[in-house]
């Protein structure tokens, strides 16, 4: 057993920790939406005007702050006006960047937001650039927010909401320089002004738009794009953009449950280049805004497994094991270890796709090990990030002949209302670690410790075994402001100290 240290430091305050970097994303891919959501309302699925109760309540635990939709890829050929109305005359579409299935638009922007109000999520709408223009993304804002008595606010009325819907989170297009318009970064800063002119409050509280930022942490676009923006002076060069979104996905190493001890790390490894892309680019959105007026984004994030055996490949459906909760929580712990450089994050995604939280099969569902951790460390949501230290042995691995290395043990503390929140990751495979932590500036009496983990590190949770993986709490008596605690090999641990 190896050895650490960890120190908590109460006095030493980083920054409130947005709730919003405890996002989530839900696309019309595969079965996210259809099936994952909604199942419509005569289902024999038991569910609320056509959205599942089972997938609400399990969200509903979770707490979650923000959900993006409606993609993804698809926002850029999505129409949001076949999206709303009677459903029988809503129209068919041709999915044409997941596997170009039939889109029956039953699932629109009332449905959505039904989905937000009833998990307790804002909303936030990813507008169409590619294939869309300004006046249809003006439009939507208008049919959603206005009070007034325009004629979209009448549809709207006529179509279930007379009172405003209060969408205050909109993206300007999805990855623009790809299925979003293949465009240059100055293309794109320019369609973004265009576009950006013409979205108002409508009266209601100031809309926070969000730009496209780069693919993985790639300084050249972010850097051109602002340059061009900035050659705007008499637009205001930022005044109508509040969030800047990268996207950063760590891919796979093996396949989803099946990895050797040497891709577990592998994988592990490349999730923590997150923290580079959140200074990096940070500090070149600093180079032209100071003030950090414009909020740093990641609103899609996660594992990217290739295809499951016997699905379609272009559904992009995989399981989640112990290693893709251990992903999510070395990247949680990031954001909060740089809560005042970035303002968003949404992991993708929410159900049934890629890094999901929920999984279903017909009336079955399935928490898994990711939706764990997105339980265990809704406590830091809201909470004034500290400084911590951690101390221990790195592991020292191997991507095929290349020599690496990861943390022993790595994690961020918060406090809220005189409660601390430890979070910590062991990713060692077969090696507890003994730390002594210390409290700096305060003491605990008593303190509890949720531990996800298990003896075997491809464990995931099936619909035949749905609990295989499943947190487990102790209660222990502390001895004032420093104590000895052993995390378990392969473990994501939330320590939870009441401040005496």
């Amino acid at each position: 057993m190896s050895t650490a240290k960890i120190a908590v430091c109460l006095q030493e305050p980083l920054a409130p920790i947005n709730p919003n970097l405890y996002g989530h994303f839900a696309e019309h891919l595969g079965a996210c939406i259809y099936e994952g959501v909604w199942v419509g309302e005569d289902s024999a699925i038991p569910n609320t005007g056509g959205i599942r109760k089972d997938v609400v309540e399990a969200l509903k635990k979770i707490r979650p702050p923000v959900i993006r939709w409606p993609g993804g890829c698809f926002a850029d050929d999505y129409h949001w006006q076949d999206g709303v109305g009677p459903r029988a005359g809503r129209p068919r579409r041709v999915n044409i960047w997941w596997g170009e299935v039939i889109e029956p638009n039953a699932f629109g922007t009332h449905e959505f937001v039904q989905f937000c109000r009833l998990v307790g999520a804002q909303p936030y709408l990813c507008g169409n650039v590619g294939t869309g223009s300004p006046r249809e993304l003006r439009d939507w804002v208008e049919y959603c927010n206005y009070p007034g008595d325009s004629t979209l606010a009448r549809t709207r009325a006529a179509n279930g909401s007379a009172e405003p819907l209060g969408i205050r989170y909109w993206s300007v297009g999805n990855e623009n320089w790809g299925c979003g318009g293949s465009f240059t970064p100055e293309d794109y800063a320019t369609e973004y002004r265009r576009f950006a002119t013409f979205l108002r409050d409508f009266g209601g509280a100031p809309l926070f738009l969000a730009a496209c930022g780069p693919a993985s942490n790639d300084p050249e676009w972010t850097r051109r794009f602002f340059t061009k923006m900035a050659g705007y002076p008499q637009f205001g060069a930022f005044r109508r953009i509040h969030g800047y979104s990268a996207h950063y996905y760590c891919g796979t190493a093996g396949m989803a449950t099946g990895y050797s001890v040497e891709q577990w790390y592998q994988l592990l490894r490349r999730s923590l280049e997150m923290e580079p892309l959140i200074k990096q680019q940070r500090a070149i959105m600093d180079g032209f805004d100071p003030e950090r007026r414009i909020g740093l984004i990641v609103d899609e994030w996660g594992t990217w497994h290739p295809p499951a055996e016997g699905r379609n490949p272009h559904f992009l459906w995989q399981q989640n094991t112990l290693r893709d909760a251990l992903v999510a929580a070395a990247t949680l712990d990031i954001f909060n270890q740089h809560a005042d450089k970035i303002v968003m994050g949404n992991i993708a995604q929410t159900i049934n796709v890629l890094q999901a939280m929920i999984l279903t099969d017909g009336p079955r569902m399935v928490t898994t090990p990711t939706y764990h951790v997105y339980d265990m460390y809704q406590f830091h949501q809201g909470a004034t990030g500290l400084r911590a230290t951690f101390e221990a042995e790195e592991v020292a691995f191997k991507a095929g002949e290349e020599e690496q290395r990861l943390f022993g043990l790595d994690g961020s503390a918060s406090v809220k209302e005189d409660v601390l929140t430890l979070s910590v990751v062991n990713p060692h495979v077969n090696e507890p670690v003994e730390a002594t932590i210390e409290l700096r500036g305060g003491r605990g009496l008593r303190a509890s410790a949720t531990v996800l983990s298990h003896a075997d590190i491809h464990a995931h949770n099936t619909f035949e075994a749905p609990d295989t993986l499943k947190p487990q709490t102790t209660w222990f008596n502390l001895n004032g402001s420093e104590w000895r605690h052993t995390f378990a090999p392969a473990s994501v641990t939330v320590l939870r100290v009441p401040l005496g």
